[in-house]
């Protein structure tokens, strides 16, 4: 079965480059996937998951639209052909006064 990953702009270098990953896995489950995707790239895993695995805080991960905190996290099925994306949280910034009339 297919898996693609979509990857976020600042895990491409640990991916070649690519913005999507392409494997050919027999994943039941998100984590059966995601493994399949740390053998192909092994530098985005520390970057996704905890040293215990557990997916990382900032880190939000859907297979297809569904954001996986809401539909069993790692445990998730995998239907065949599905599009994992990894997302990044972005925050940071101040914007106060950034909309001000009075900014110059």
């Amino acid at each position: 079965m297919s898996v693609t990953f979509h990857i976020p702009g600042p895990l491409r270098s640990f991916a070649g480059g690519r913005s999507q990953v392409e494997l050919e896995a027999s994943a039941a489950t998100l984590s059966e996937a995601l493994q399949a995707l740390w053998v192909a790239c092994p530098g985005i895993r520390d970057r996704v998951v905890t040293e215990q695995g557990q997916i990382r805080e900032h880190i939000n991960i859907f297979v297809g639209k569904e954001d996986v905190r809401y539909t069993g996290g790692l445990a998730t099925p995998i239907p065949p052909g599905t599009e994992i994306s990894i997302v990044p949280a972005i925050s940071g910034g101040n914007t106060t006064g950034f909309f001000s009339p009075h900014r110059t």
